[in-house]
């Protein structure tokens, strides 16, 4: 059923109690033309564009919990492309824009909010940075102002930009079309929308092994569910990408790490932004209930636990109560922590592998939601034609061998 006022109009006839199913809940097949392994956003956003855009519809998507119950259900829900280099920023754009539409092209309001983005500059630093930064975006298409502290004040007035901080705010890049999107209505979104195209989308099935034949070709994999069989098989699986990959006999250079987030009690709306500062580490954000929404940067130590330490919270509520002292009342509600992949040079792996018919899309660190629709599109090109899209070539595997990395760990801001 497609979503429209006509069908609310429809269904309100029977009390909304004849609404489909958004998705089924099949049995797995014996075998299938793909398997994408990880229900996230990016995991179905491939899976949708395999069905879309290359036509091909006989695929599963494996998750061995529930659908969106990872890291897609776990981040802070921050969207921009404002990033340094033109491969990033050539990625992260292509996925903005695939944003602006993702409404309607899913039929599902997936609650984009373009409120602005500000990334904070407090020393001579980062004003260079930054401002190398907003010229750099500019010259590839991208929207991206420098603000003077002036600047910055008049954006987002409740902000402390008084010089006696001892993190002074002197000034900040601004990406206009940057804001937040739900995270749980894109995963919905893309799990309907691809389930309409006839992908199995397959819950509570966790892999246990991936299968390969003589020449070394992956012909399958091993599941909690039994043996399905595959031509190829995609990696999703963010902070368990290398886990999988080692399944293939594939050592990736990722780390995995806790990063927490935290949520305060619901106010009435008084933040119209998203502010991150990379020097003080912190971001946040006021969701459409009121709650202000807060990161910070990762825990030290490698894990694949969903929880983290309680100093980094104690640190990031101290730097948010420096640039926000109107905030010092506030509760906190509830925190969590989400397991993220990341690598040396703080850019993601979109790639083919030396594993005939075995691809890998993680090492996104704290990147990869903001990336969702973009990385599924180029990565169902490259498992479809078996060979990189122009914009995800640069995220191959190889440049950890030739040395051509992206090094993005200023733009990726409180990330790594």
């Amino acid at each position: 059923m497609r979503y429209s006022i006509w069908s609310l109009a429809r269904n309100a006839l029977s009390h909304h109690a004849d609404w489909p199913r958004q998705w089924r809940s099949p049995d797995p097949k014996l075998a299938y033309d793909v398997i994408i392994v990880g229900g996230g956003g990016h995991g179905l956003a491939t899976a949708y564009y395999l069905a879309k855009e290359h036509g091909i519809t006989n695929v599963a998507v494996l998750e061995k919990g529930w659908l969106g119950g990872g890291n897609t259900g776990r981040n802070t829900t921050i969207v921009r492309s404002n990033y340094l280099f033109d491969e990033s920023a050539a990625l992260y754009e292509l996925s903005l824009k695939l944003w602006e539409g993702l409404s309607r092209d899913l039929n599902y309001n997936v609650m984009l909010s373009q409120r602005g983005v500000l990334n904070l500059a407090h020393s001579l630093q980062d004003v260079r940075a930054g401002r190398r930064r907003a010229e750099a975006n500019r010259l590839n298409g991208i929207d991206s102002d420098w603000l003077d502290t002036a600047g910055v004040a008049r954006v987002c007035p409740i902000l402390n930009t008084s010089l006696s901080l001892r993190y002074p705010v002197m000034g900040s890049t601004f990406q206009p079309r940057g804001g937040t999107a739900r995270h749980d209505a894109v995963a919905w979104g893309y799990a309907r929308a691809a389930d309409a195209r006839g992908v199995d989308i397959i819950q509570n099935c966790e892999v246990t092994g991936i299968r390969r034949d003589g020449s070394g070709a992956v012909t399958g994999v091993e599941t909690t569910r039994g043996v399905i069989g595959a031509k190829k098989v995609g990696i999703v699986t963010a902070g368990h990408t290398s886990v999988l990959a080692e399944m293939a006999g594939i050592r990736l250079p990722i780390q995995s790490h806790p990063l927490q987030a935290l949520v305060s009690e619901p106010i009435k709306p008084v933040l119209d932004q998203v502010i991150m500062s990379g020097a003080i580490h912190v971001y946040v954000s006021q969701s459409d209930k009121g709650e202000l929404v807060i990161g910070a940067g990762i825990d030290s130590y490698n894990s694949y636990a969903q929880r983290g330490s309680f100093h980094v919270l104690e640190h990031q509520t101290a730097a948010l109560v420096e640039l926000f002292p109107i905030f010092a009342r506030l509760r906190m509600m509830r925190t969590w922590a989400g397991i993220v992949d990341t690598c040396p040079d703080a850019s993601p792996i979109l790639s083919t592998t030396s594993v005939p018919g075995l691809y890998i899309n993680g090492g996104w660190g704290t990147g990869g939601f903001k990336a969702t629709p973009g990385s599924g599109f180029v990565f169902a090109h490259t498992i479809a034609r078996d060979a990189p899209h122009p914009v995800n070539a640069p995220f191959s595997l190889d440049r950890f061998t030739t040395g051509a990395l992206i090094d993005e760990h200023g733009a990726a801001a409180v990330a790594h």
